[in-house]
C-alpha cells in the first residue's frame, strides 16, 4: 500500500516537472497561446472609432479590453513602441438591427454588432502578420428597456468576444 502511494507521488511530481518545463519554455500554455520564448513585448495602439454610428466611450473600452486580455493571458510586457508584436486598427462598424418582429411591426429582439479592423505585426515571425476584420454581436430584448440602459453591458460582452477572437488569431494560430 505504501509503495503504491509512493509511486503515485513520484508520477505526480514527474508530471508537474514536465508541465512546468513546457510552460516555461513557451511550448504550451493553459490559455492555448503559443507565444515563442523570444517574444517579450507587445504594443496596442488606440483603436479609433470610425463607425458611422459613434459611441463616445467605445474606442477607449475596446482598446483597454484588448490590453487587459493580453496582460491576463500572456507573459508579454506592454510597451508603447518597438514591440516584438503590435496591434493597431480601428472600429469600422457599430450597428443595431432588428432580428425578431413582434405583433405590431415592432422589433421584439434587436442585435448590436461591432466590427473591428485589426493589423497585427509580429517582428519575431512575420509570416504570422495579419490584417483582418472581426465582427461579433449580441442580441437584446426591447422589453428590457431602451438600448441606452443596456448598451454599456452589451459593449462589454461584445468586446470580450472580439478580444478573445483577436488574441486567438494572433497567439493561438487559428
Amino acid at each position: 500500500m505504501l509503495l503504491a502511494i509512493k509511486n503515485k507521488l513520484t508520477y505526480a511530481l514527474l508530471l508537474f516537472v514536465v508541465l512546468g518545463c513546457n510552460l516555461s519554455c513557451g511550448i504550451y500554455s493553459f490559455t492555448g497561446a503559443s507565444i515563442p520564448p523570444t517574444m517579450e513585448t507587445v504594443s496596442v495602439d488606440f483603436f479609433e472609432n470610425n463607425a458611422p454610428l459613434v459611441v463616445s466611450y467605445l474606442s477607449q473600452d475596446f482598446t483597454e479590453a484588448l490590453k487587459e486580455r493580453i496582460r491576463n493571458q500572456s507573459r508579454l510586457s506592454m510597451v508603447r513602441t518597438d514591440a516584438d508584436a503590435s496591434f493597431s486598427g480601428r472600429i469600422t462598424g457599430y450597428t443595431i438591427n432588428p432580428t425578431a418582429v413582434q405583433g405590431n411591426d415592432r422589433a421584439g429582439l434587436n442585435r448590436l454588432s461591432i466590427t473591428v479592423s485589426v493589423q497585427y505585426t509580429n517582428t519575431v515571425n512575420p509570416t504570422l502578420n495579419f490584417d483582418e476584420s472581426f465582427t461579433r454581436f449580441k442580441d437584446f430584448s426591447t422589453n428590457a428597456g431602451p438600448i441606452q440602459s443596456q448598451e454599456q453591458q452589451l459593449i462589454k460582452d461584445i468586446n470580450a468576444m472580439l478580444t478573445e477572437d483577436i488574441f486567438n488569431r494572433a497567439f493561438a494560430n487559428w
